[in-house]
């Protein structure tokens, strides 16, 4: 069966072995990162929609999920903002309700969680993985470039209301992006309303591979200490160990050797490697993300992005 909504297994930094869900085309979503990996934001918007046919979504989940494949989550991430599809509630309780072994995990920039309707639809999810990474209205701008009519106050007020009613685990994203939102007034304030909203969890994080502004460098480990000791966060899980490993299981049993053997015959961009090996994109990302501490890989900004290569065995 070829998989169009679901990608993976991936290996995450905070969830593990993860199986993504996708809802919405790439890339429409509420926000434009300024370090997003998955690239510029095509269709920005605040408006929920059905994006695509829920049965779509829950016949490639019952495929793959009848074998009972080894999955510490099924994340519902991707090409942009999950909770713009209309489809995420009942998704997750099909997930729920046919599959109740999984754990499910929402990735989500926090935009709509002011929604009651999408506070709704969440709640059968074990684990919400909301970001806010500062308080500060010019700065949450620059960073996140939202939609029209999305403060930072907002998501703010959304994400306490959220806790007051959501039973299961808030993780809470801080994604530093250094001389922009690390100054030691931005932390102390954002320890103040991390404090309001109670996650169960506040992790750090910060650029991993190239995003779409070059001028986004990443966090070096001892400004990343410096982030965890202002906002008061043990450092274990501030910064969730590296679990990186095979994708063995994926709907691509032979995604690796798919990317590698494509950047060997030519240097390719992340565009370039969807369209070459039929493979999600979300998939591709977490590939090259793996294959990153490999030698062999190299990278070269050009004009028309990052390109790829590999050299040698």
């Amino acid at each position: 069966m070829s998989y169009v909504h679901i990608f993976g297994p991936v290996a995450s930094r905070r969830l593990g072995r993860s199986l993504g869900v996708d809802l919405v085309p790439h890339k429409v979503c509420s926000f434009d990162c300024v370090y997003c990996e998955v690239g510029r934001t095509t269709q920005k918007t605040t408006s929920r929609q059905e994006f695509f046919p829920p049965e779509e979504v829950e016949d490639e989940l019952f495929t793959f999920l009848s074998s009972r494949p080894d999955l510490d989550f099924i994340t519902f991430s991707g090409s942009g903002e999950p909770t713009l599809s209309l489809s995420i509630g009942r998704v997750i309780r099909f997930i729920k309700g046919t599959f109740p072994g999984y754990r499910v995990a929402v990735l989500t920039n926090g935009s709509l969680l002011g929604d009651s309707d999408v506070q709704e639809a969440l709640h059968p999810a074990d684990v919400v993985l909301p970001t806010l990474s500062t308080v500060d209205e010019e700065v949450f701008q620059k960073i996140h470039r939202p939609a029209i009519g999305i403060s930072v106050r907002g998501i703010i007020e959304g994400l306490c209301r959220f806790r007051e009613t959501y039973q299961g685990e808030i993780w809470l994203e801080v994604f530093l992006v250094p001389g922009i939102n690390t100054g030691d007034d931005d932390l102390r304030a954002l320890k103040q309303e991390i404090g309001r909203i109670r996650p169960d969890r506040v992790q750090l994080n910060t650029l991993d591979r190239p995003g779409p502004e070059p001028w986004v460098r990443a966090a070096g480990t001892d400004e990343l200490q410096r982030a965890a000791r202002i906002l008061g966060i043990k450092e274990e899980e501030a910064f969730p160990p590296i679990r990186y490993g095979e994708t063995h299981g994926s709907p691509h049993e032979d995604a690796r050797s798919l990317v590698v053997e494509a950047i060997r015959r030519r240097p390719a961009t992340l565009e370039d490697l969807v369209a070459q090996t039929g493979l999600h994109r979300q998939e591709v990302i977490k590939l090259l993300r793996v294959l990153s501490s490999d030698p062999h890989l190299k990278t070269s900004r050009e004009e028309r992005g990052t390109f790829y290569s590999w050299s040698g065995d």
